[in-house]
């Protein structure tokens, strides 16, 4: 176990190891808790809700694969992040929440001040929580948002709630990775969503593995790639029904953008280095599971 870390898959765990979690918590010497796939009760997921509310360290939390299991544990979880102010990434990927998980989550989630990678992935969503989701994509000019967003595997999604988030994904200020895969898509939304990137100024990944897609989707995307600008890097459009030949094509274009940017970026670095350091990037947690 890697120092600042506690990662545990898959095991039940007793109410001593839960206190030695929350301890960890509450003296602030941990920055990566893990309990996916964990089983605990009710009484030890309010402690270690408790725990997480009053950590100062914590930037990573990962409950994947339905350790939020009720409404119940929802609402604690929320109740924890409107008191917590320094997770980053927070992964629910295979909870069953539904559009009244994201209700009770909203407001905790919209307005933490840390939190840039969101994983909703497997977790029963339809358009109302779509709804709630694009207000965490805030436009230029209002407050920051996500920069990475999962919404693999929610199928009860309609053209509907995918068309508002083209919308607010075409004018996000911050998104920068958006993993969709194994959604049922289809062509008709693939082409909402090579608008949405092509308007981005910021998404640089786009995963639509297994979305049900054809030649004519990865047409549109080849055609925005070769003849228009776009900070897009990456395109996944493996497990759909198009030919290797067009994949390619988009992956080398794409590949070609991102040289020339290199490029760019290492002559304006040149150009400045004896400038003054005039912003810091603030450090964030990448998407992983």
């Amino acid at each position: 176990m890697l120092p600042g870390s506690i990662q545990i898959t898959g095991e039940t765990l007793s109410g001593a190891e839960v206190k030695d979690i929350c301890d960890s918590l509450k003296e602030n010497t941990v920055r990566l808790l893990s309990v996916r796939g964990c089983q605990f009760s009710d009484r030890d997921f309010g402690r270690v809700c408790r725990g997480v509310a009053e950590s100062h360290s914590l930037a990573q939390l990962n409950l994947n694969l339905g350790v939020v299991s009720s409404i119940t544990r929802t609402k604690q979880l929320a109740d924890a992040l409107k008191t917590n102010r320094s997770i980053q990434t927070l992964f629910l990927h295979g909870s069953p929440l539904l559009d009244a998980g994201l209700v009770a989550l909203n407001t905790a989630l919209s307005t933490h001040p840390s939190l840039v990678c969101l994983d909703l992935g497997d977790c029963m969503l339809g358009d109302e929580a779509v709804r709630l989701i694009c207000g965490m994509l805030p436009p230029d000019g209002a407050k920051s948002g996500l920069r990475e967003l999962t919404l693999s595997a929610n199928p009860a999604i309609t053209t509907k709630g995918w068309a508002r988030l083209a919308v607010a994904v075409a004018h996000s200020s911050q998104l920068r990775v958006l993993n969709l895969d194994y959604n049922p898509l289809g062509d008709q939304i693939a082409g909402m969503l090579a608008v949405a990137v092509a308007s981005s100024r910021t998404l640089e990944v786009l995963d639509l593995e297994g979305t049900g897609l054809t030649n004519q989707s990865a047409q549109i995307f080849l055609d925005m790639v070769e003849n228009y600008p776009t900070s897009l890097r990456v395109l996944v459009l493996a497990e759909n029904d198009i030919s290797p030949e067009l994949q390619q094509q988009i992956s080398d274009l794409l590949s070609e953008g991102e040289e020339e940017e290199d490029k760019e970026a290492e002559a304006q670095a040149n150009a400045n280095a004896n400038a003054p350091l005039a912003c810091e990037k603030i450090a964030w947690i990448p998407h992983s599971n």
